[in-house]
């Protein structure tokens, strides 16, 4: 009577282990399989980028000049209006000095070309009635005509004169308010580039002096995408990000641009991505380096493979196939399912397919002697 339990027994215990192992044996092959399962799958599309801020502005001189002093350093809180350097100032008001003495010249030469022709349009009328009158010859009026033109003339550069003179000063007037560097915005001195001594030649170019961030809570982060990855970003997208100065901290941001100008760097094609960023914390600091995942797809609650079913081909199957399928182990024998892929991770795939259910066991790798080299792991093919 005891044999008669003991063996049903030891073959139970048997097929428990096989089954629990995931291994089982069809035709002198071993099969390593795991279970369908339902879970969910975040696509991501990796990418670096730098933390920049939103707005920076670009302090420069538009005149040339010695430093003569400096009233703001890198971190400074500015305002608007606020004094940043300031260039020595006597060339400059040298220059007003003289541009105002030529315009008081000017102008005292407008009133004695004024009063002058106030004098020979009365001297020409006085001309014209005694002629009339047979007093005088043509010839006098004539001249005294003549002269009249002559002075208005005169008055009219006169004029013009003043008119220089006044443009003259106002063009001095204004270098020497460029000797005086002005914050254009609300914000914060991030970038110093001169000392105390220092010339500035403002020919060309503008020299750069100050840069200043307009808000530091807002920032972004400037990533560059592959060509491959690029048409899966979209604006409002989600992205995770980490930065190196706080390891055990994920950040959160959002794709707000995505700029159509490529980049071509040893035949690798790149497009710039712009991540919003939060930084009401005042954590993020322009400059640093950020490690950004976007996410690009989502699947909840779907039937997911491991990557490695995807790729696995029975060792004695010689036939080719169109579609993408996976093998699966029923009654102890493998039979392949076209399947249709949907998102992926490292890891695993969805699959989607009306033939497949939960908890199906699918076949990942093969272990008898004559078998293939199955792949151990990676993305699934496209």
């Amino acid at each position: 009577m005891k044999k008669r339990y003991i063996i049903p027994v030891a073959v139970a215990v048997v097929v428990l282990l096989v089954i629990f192992s995931g291994i089982l044996k069809t035709k002198g092959t071993k099969y390593t399989t795991k279970e369908i399962q339902k879970d969910t799958i975040v696509q991501y599309v990796e990418a670096s980028g730098t933390i920049k801020p939103v707005n920076t502005i670009e302090v420069g001189t538009q005149v040339s000049g010695t430093v003569s002093k400096i009233y703001v350093d890198y971190n400074s809180v500015v305002k608007k209006g606020d004094l940043l350097a300031e260039l020595d100032p006597s060339l400059f008001q040298a220059n007003v000095d003289q541009s105002r003495a030529k315009l008081i010249n000017a102008q005292a030469a407008l009133s004695k070309a004024t009063s002058t022709l106030t004098y020979k349009k009365n001297n020409y009328q006085r001309y014209k009635h005694l002629y009339e009158k047979n007093y005088v010859s043509r010839d006098d009026v004539e001249l005294a005509q003549s002269n009249y033109l002559q002075a208005q003339a005169e008055l009219d550069a006169a004029r013009a004169e003043v008119s220089a003179a006044k443009a003259s000063l106002e063009n001095n007037l204004t270098n020497l308010r460029y000797s005086k560097i002005v914050s254009p915005v609300d914000g914060t001195v991030i970038s110093r580039e001169v000392d105390v001594g220092q010339t500035v030649a403002a020919s060309f170019n503008t020299p750069t002096l100050f840069e200043v961030a307009k808000d530091l809570t807002k920032m972004q982060i400037e990533t560059s995408v592959s060509e491959a990855d690029i048409g899966k970003i979209k604006v409002g997208q989600v992205a995770d990000y980490t930065l190196d100065g706080y390891q055990d901290r994920a950040f959160k941001g959002e794709v707000t641009q995505v700029r159509l100008a490529s980049t071509t760097t040893n035949n690798v094609v790149t497009y710039t991505v712009i991540i919003s960023v939060d930084n009401s914390e005042g954590l993020v600091i322009p400059g640093m380096s950020a490690n950004v995942s976007v996410i690009v797809g989502e699947a909840r609650d779907v039937l997911c493979v491991e990557n490695k079913a995807l790729k696995f081909t029975p060792s004695d199957n010689k036939e080719k196939y169109d579609k993408q399928g996976i093998w699966i182990l029923k009654n102890g024998t493998a039979k392949r399912y076209s399947v249709e892929l949907g998102l992926s991770d490292d890891n695993k795939t969805q699959i989607k397919s009306s033939e497949i259910q939960e908890h199906d066991k699918v076949i990942i790798s093969e272990n008898s002697k004559n078998s293939k080299k199955q792949s151990k792991g990676g993305r699934p093919p496209m």
